[in-house]
């Protein structure tokens, strides 16, 4: 994310509340937001998953007393964040004045980028910004997110499956723990920065913070580095999650399993992990959102004179009765038989399809002439009708 963007970006907006919003009010109103824009409450809706991302980072900003106050004051000496600025020779604290960048630098905007590291260190108080043109890690970062694809038959994905998914990511170190240093040793507390990963220094009229280049951000030293990871904390795993993919679930819908991403930097928490999941067809039912769809061939004496059908479900088998007179591509519903979807279930649509005999024996042929003659009713009268209109109105018919 941009200097820029994080500028801009109302995090007291984005979560509904008021700038001096207690640090229990900031979670409880997450909680609630979270529990409602959910991934998994809103599979396939795309505008509660940006919303639901919002949310979250506003909160991983807020949350953090550290963060929050860095973010605080970003605002207030950027007020507004689109070009007005406080506090300049002329001005009050209270009064924005509007005007080119290049005006501060003489025309040549080249220090900007190095004005703005200086005040945020692409770092903690800048959530997922980059680490600055040093390259220094600005304190403890929350894992990335991961993604992986699954693919699920038509009927686990009607019932629900658990299953194990094998991810090949960073994780963290299994010989330090994470910490970065040997085992048996501690990190120690930076005495440059006092553990606080930043340290100030004055630039004009302004005093900015930076990264800590001797702990590089993190707040801690490492004497002697973990031989596994080198001091990063972190090694490239081969793991096995266990993902539980809930009953009904639609082709391309994602699930969310929070903490499985990446771990995060030095005790940071973990990023999670989103699966994409793809649903295979099946040979008889297909589905239209939470119905089964299933098509039934039947004779043209089924259809004519009624019976009752045994039908699959993906339970057992129910009966369905054709009443007398059912024409083909007719649709029937049995109830309950559908896919599940917390505390309703689907139905079963049934269409019957009259099926034509290919051959006829000739006692079967001789019958259904005989039956053929005795019918007087036309099967079509509106196309009867219209061809005789037709044929009224052309002079040579």
């Amino acid at each position: 994310m941009s200097t820029k963007d994080y500028i801009e970006k109302d995090y007291y907006k984005s979560l509904g509340v008021a700038k001096d919003a207690s640090a229990a009010d900031i979670k409880k109103t997450y909680r609630k937001l979270a529990r409602e824009l959910h991934p998994d409450k809103n599979p396939g809706d795309t505008a509660a998953e940006a919303r639901f991302k919002e949310v979250s980072e506003a909160y991983d900003v807020l949350s953090d007393p550290a963060k929050r106050k860095e973010y605080d004051e970003a605002r207030t000496l950027f007020a507004g964040g689109g070009g007005g600025f406080a506090g300049f020779p002329g001005g009050s604290a209270t009064t924005t004045r509007n005007f080119d960048m290049s005006d501060m630098f003489g025309g040549n905007t080249s220090g900007l980028g190095d004005l703005f590291d200086g005040l945020f260190g692409g770092g903690a108080g800048a959530p997922g910004a980059s680490t600055g043109r040093r390259g220094t890690a600005a304190g403890p970062q929350r894992g990335r997110d991961l993604t992986a694809d699954v693919t699920l038959e038509f009927e686990e994905a009607v019932r629900g499956a658990t299953l194990p998914l094998k991810l090949s990511s960073p994780g963290t170190c299994r010989n330090c723990g994470g910490l970065g240093s040997r085992p048996g040793t501690m990190p120690r507390r930076c005495p440059t920065c006092s553990g606080t990963g930043f340290v100030s220094r004055n630039q004009g009229a302004f005093g900015f913070s930076e990264p800590c280049r001797d702990c590089r951000g993190t707040g801690q030293l490492i004497d002697d580095p973990c031989p596994e990871c080198a001091g990063t904390g972190t090694t490239s795993q081969t793991r096995t999650i266990t993902v539980r993919i809930p009953a009904g679930i639609r082709d391309g819908a994602k699930v969310r399993v929070a903490g499985k991403g990446t771990p995060g930097s030095h005790g940071a928490p973990a990023g999670d992990l989103f699966v994409t999941v793809h649903v295979g067809g099946h040979r008889l039912f297909g589905r239209n959102g939470d119905d089964l769809t299933l098509t039934v061939p039947i004779s043209f004496s089924e259809a004519t004179l009624g019976t009752t059908l045994r039908v699959p479900t993906l339970d057992s088998p129910v009966a369905l009765k054709i009443a007398p007179g059912t024409p083909s591509g007719r649709t029937l519903r049995v109830r309950g038989r559908g896919v599940p979807r917390k505390g309703s279930t689907g139905d079963l649509l049934v269409t019957v399809e009259v099926a034509v005999p290919q051959t006829l024996e000739d006692g079967a042929r001789e019958a259904l002439e005989t039956f053929a003659a005795t019918q007087s009713a036309d099967p079509r009268p509106q196309i009867t009708a219209a061809l005789a209109a037709t044929a009224r109105s052309d002079p040579n018919g």
